[in-house]
């Protein structure tokens, strides 16, 4: 069978599904119905390109180091939109997602948990990186959306003296634990519900099923771990509110 042959009930999946998700949201006329349509076909153009190249990349610790810096920045830049683009905000983001990364990847590489290698430090990193992101656009979010609803009782702790990082503390704390929640939800199902891509990547890699679960149980650890640190951390540079934030877009 042809290469194109191989990819035609893979395009027309994905095509199925694209419209299905676009009709579903445009019928319950979600704002921004067609955007999970377009970062579906953004997603397959960057995979393609990916995939053209991975093979050279993950051979070089050179080229490896490289893949990851783009895959920072690229996250912290998302994030950091997410939460009112500004040079101040993305270097907040970048600044706690590094943080939370590095000293996850360094426990998982430093105790030999997992070999250091190219391989698994483009794979871990990644993965990371990528769940970071998530966290850190979740915990600003939820932090803005709280301290908005409750913007008179922030007022009322200013006035009778707080600091702004004592009037919004209880708002902090609510926003990491929520930021929280899906990747505590998945690593509590993870087995019951889900089979992880790490864990079934194992298995089609060669590793036996022991092997992958141990794999997978120091992924998710390390995104809890390097999640923990992220939210933290970037709640904790964003709590000192003076003024009534503006809702995020």
């Amino acid at each position: 069978m042809t290469e194109l042959g191989i990819l035609t009930p893979t395009l027309i999946a994905v095509g199925l599904l694209m419209a299905l998700t676009a009709a579903a949201l445009s019928g319950f006329r979600v704002p921004h119905a067609f955007a999970p349509a377009l970062a579906i076909l953004r997603g397959a153009a960057q995979l393609a390109a990916v995939s053209l190249i991975l093979g050279a990349v993950i051979a070089s610790a050179e080229w490896v180091a490289v893949a990851l810096g783009v895959m920072f920045t690229v996250a912290a830049v998302t994030a950091a939109r997410r939460l009112a683009w500004s040079w101040r905000r993305l270097a907040v983001v970048a600044g706690s997602m590094a943080a939370g990364i590095l000293a996850s990847l360094v426990i998982v590489f430093g105790t030999g948990a997992i070999e250091f290698t190219s391989r698994y430090a483009l794979a871990i990193g990644g993965i990371v990186v990528g769940n970071s992101m998530a966290i850190a656009g979740l915990a600003g979010r939820r932090f803005n959306e709280a301290v908005i609803d409750r913007w008179d009782q922030v007022e009322g702790w200013l006035a009778l003296g707080a600091t702004p990082r004592q009037a919004t503390h209880e708002m902090a704390r609510g926003a990491v634990y929520s930021a929280l929640i899906p990747t505590v939800d998945q690593t509590k199902t993870t087995g019951l519900v889900t089979l992880p891509g790490a864990f079934v990547g194992a298995i089609f890699g060669g590793l036996s099923p022991l092997e992958a679960g141990r794999f997978q149980i120091v992924v998710l650890a390390s995104i809890m771990a390097a999640g923990s640190v992220t939210a933290i951390l970037l709640i904790s540079l964003l709590a000192p509110v003076r003024v009534r934030p503006a809702p995020l877009a």
